[in-house]
């Protein structure tokens, strides 16, 4: 079990980013999140935000993911935040996707940036695509290449105040597994 453990983390830690405080990541991937469909009509109807340039996950019987990004309330960047997901079941390979979690009202923004806020297996995420067929959630993901970000055609609304949305940026993992994602804020200094 411990060389599966350390099999799944190599793979995680590839897909991570190198160099992740670069000040252009944040407002590039929020530029795709503005540009793909109906997750850019959001940014007019949210409250706020949080937004994840790159979380790389990985698995192999066990998986698990982590990123780390910025949250916004009413467009200014009020802290840091870092999502970490652990799944058991059928799985095997690694991917790198973006995510935004957008916040409907203060009370769902409030809640999140309340220190640690966890998603439950059951929360499901809508991957933006073109022309691939993917499907995302903290209780699985199978996903295939992803073409034409910025065209991508999106359905989503908001669940307990929130709305999320993904974009594959690389890798092929497929996953029958379940798990949950945790969040952890800090505010800004």
């Amino acid at each position: 079990m411990g060389f599966v453990i350390r099999v799944g983390l190599l793979l995680l830690m590839s897909l991570l980013p190198f160099s992740s405080g670069w000040a252009g990541e944040y407002e590039d991937t929020i530029k795709v999140f503005s540009n793909a469909g109906e997750s850019g009509d959001f940014f007019d109807n949210s409250y706020g935000y949080a937004v994840f340039p790159t979380i790389g996950k990985a698995g192999l019987g066990i998986g698990g993911a982590h990123g780390k990004g910025r949250v916004y309330e009413q467009g200014k960047y009020v802290g840091d935040t870092s999502m970490t997901q652990v799944t058991i079941g059928l799985q095997l390979g690694g991917q790198a996707y973006s995510q935004i979690v957008f916040f409907q009202d203060e009370r769902a923004f409030k809640e999140f940036t309340s220190g640690n806020f966890e998603f439950g297996a059951q929360a499901t995420a809508v991957a933006i695509t073109a022309g691939a067929s993917a499907s995302t959630s903290t209780s699985g993901n199978s996903a295939g290449a992803s073409g034409g970000k910025n065209d991508a055609n999106t359905v989503g609304s908001y669940k307990k105040g929130m709305a999320v949305f993904t974009v594959a940026k690389g890798g092929l993992m497929y996953e029958a597994s379940i798990g949950g994602q945790k969040y952890k804020y800090t505010p800004k200094n």
